[in-house]
């Protein structure tokens, strides 16, 4: 997700999306490890469809893909963002590559020199910043990308040529967020990303795709551009409006957060804060979820998380992960869809290896590992991949809508269905009723906490609030962290507080 603001900009894609293809998909399958995975790419292509590996990097944070651009094609390995809109990739020659000796940019990098299709189209034209201050600049370039065992011939990306990011990154969100567009603020400067492309190529119908993260710990998962997969999700698929900006202009998945609740074997807390309905942006490029700082506090009471001024976040016992507790997230209102997120998918590993361990108050001694959720203190409020996971998401950048239903984890069945047109809704989809009420507000209560025993199992002190001293992370602990951004997807670094 980028730093820059989208320019106010209106009517994008009736000047971009040119075919209205009768046929077609495109899926890029994902699939989780530690290590970074090697060039070969598995593909598996039936009738239209497409599909490849994207590995879960824990280390460096976010879902990673094998690719091939240029001629002869050249493998690469980058990051999917659903909150940036650009393909970009570091330049073989970059300093960040050169500074990592022999091992280079580990996930790979272009040599535009080997490329007999390679053409600039704009000189020092591509600069994109992210929150953390990470950046990349250089130019835009054409030249083949593959894709999932599918072919773009002229497709427009950026060159890192003074970069300090390691690899490159996979931007899926609307072409009024491209960085492009953020420098110049012109209509004239919007080409067609990665989503439109595959339309204007006929590979697709529409510009939407489905995203299947699975679990934290599955070997498998898919991005399917064009259609959504009926086998990757249970109970109903709901179709939800995206909220425009200020400027009635959709340049981001926003929705409305209506509501969570925490459930756990002791009972079951509505959780309540003042800035509801939030808007929230669905981000596969955010490792974790950031909520308001009033809501995330009764999230981390309900669990026993505990603030680390050290690192800046809320951390946990790792033994968590074994928690029979779950968050339900509601969206568009109260007959919109619920989505229910597990303990064991909002406990993650703070070091890749080693035991850090909480050296005081009543974790004292046990493993520490980073909490899912964490809070932001202004709108627009995020959540990422520790709430992706268990959601099957639809993103349709046409109609402007969001579907969204229960994943099915781990599923081995597939039944892939496409958009059969540009303008055609989700298929299989039913849109949530009265939405209107999403803008309601509602009252703001103090939680019984009641769940909260079932969600630590006794592990932590009765009076969590005023144990003393609280826990907090050793010595062990800060040895132990790897970089800590490289937690955060896209570059990005959010602060529990700003």
């Amino acid at each position: 997700m980028k730093g820059h603001g989208a320019a106010a900009i209106g009517g994008l894609l009736a000047t971009l999306v040119l075919a209205d293809n009768t046929d077609g998909v495109v899926q890029w399958g994902i699939q989780q490890r530690q290590a970074p995975p090697s060039s070969t790419t598995r593909i598996r292509r039936r009738a239209s469809t497409f599909e490849e590996v994207i590995s879960n990097q824990e280390a460096r944070g976010g879902y990673f893909a094998s690719c091939r651009m240029g001629t002869p094609a050249q493998d690469l390995t980058l990051q999917l963002d659903t909150g940036s809109s650009d393909i970009w990739v570091p330049d073989s020659q970059a300093r960040v590559c050169a500074a990592r000796g022999t091992q280079g940019c580990d996930l790979g990098s272009f040599n535009p020199s080997r490329s007999s299709t390679f053409e600039v189209v704009g000189r020092n034209e591509f600069d994109i910043s992210y929150v953390d201050g990470s950046s990349s600049q250089g130019d835009y370039f054409t030249d083949v990308f593959e894709i999932g065992g599918a072919t773009l011939q002229n497709m427009t990306m950026g060159l890192g040529q003074q970069t300090d990011i390691a690899y490159g990154l996979v931007g899926v969100g609307y072409a009024v967020n491209e960085a492009i567009v953020g420098s110049t603020q012109s209509l004239s400067s919007i080409y067609p990303n990665l989503p439109v492309n595959m339309v204007n190529e006929k590979l697709i119908n529409s510009v939407a795709y489905s995203l299947w993260l699975n679990d934290l710990d599955s070997s498998s998962g898919s991005i399917l551009f064009g259609g959504i997969d009926t086998e990757k999700y249970v109970g109903d698929l709901t179709r939800i409006d995206i909220l425009a900006n200020s400027q009635n202009l959709y340049t981001s998945f926003l929705v409305p957060l209506t509501s969570l609740t925490a459930t756990s074997p002791s009972g079951s807390d509505t959780l309540t804060s003042r800035q509801f309905p939030i808007p929230v942006v669905l981000d596969s490029g955010t490792t974790l979820s950031y909520l308001p700082t009033d809501l995330a506090m009764q999230v981390w009471k309900e669990v026993g998380a505990v603030y680390s001024p050290e690192l800046q976040l809320a951390i946990i016992p790792c033994d968590m992960q074994n928690s029979k507790g779950y968050f339900s997230f509601g969206f568009a209102g109260p007959n919109g869809p619920k989505i229910k997120v597990s303990m064991d998918e909002l406990v993650l590993d703070l070091a890749t290896s080693g035991a850090p361990t909480f050296s005081a108050g009543a974790y004292r001694g046990k493993a520490a590992c980073e909490f899912g959720i964490q809070n932001f203190t202004s709108a627009p409020y995020l959540l990422g991949d520790t709430f992706l996971r268990s959601a099957y998401v639809v993103y349709d950048l046409v109609n402007n809508q969001i579907g969204l239903a229960a994943t099915d984890f781990n599923s081995t069945k597939s039944n892939i269905v496409a958009f059969p047109s540009l303008s055609a809704p989700i298929p299989s989809a039913t849109v949530a009723q009265d939405q209107s009420e999403a803008t309601n507000k509602p009252s703001v209560t103090t939680p019984a906490y009641v769940a909260s025993a079932g969600f630590t199992k006794g592990a932590a002190a009765d009076d969590k609030e005023n144990a003393a001293p609280g826990p907090s992370p050793s010595l062990g602990l800060a040895c132990a962290l790897v970089v800590i951004s490289m937690l955060f997807g896209s570059g990005q670094v959010f602060p529990a507080s700003r």
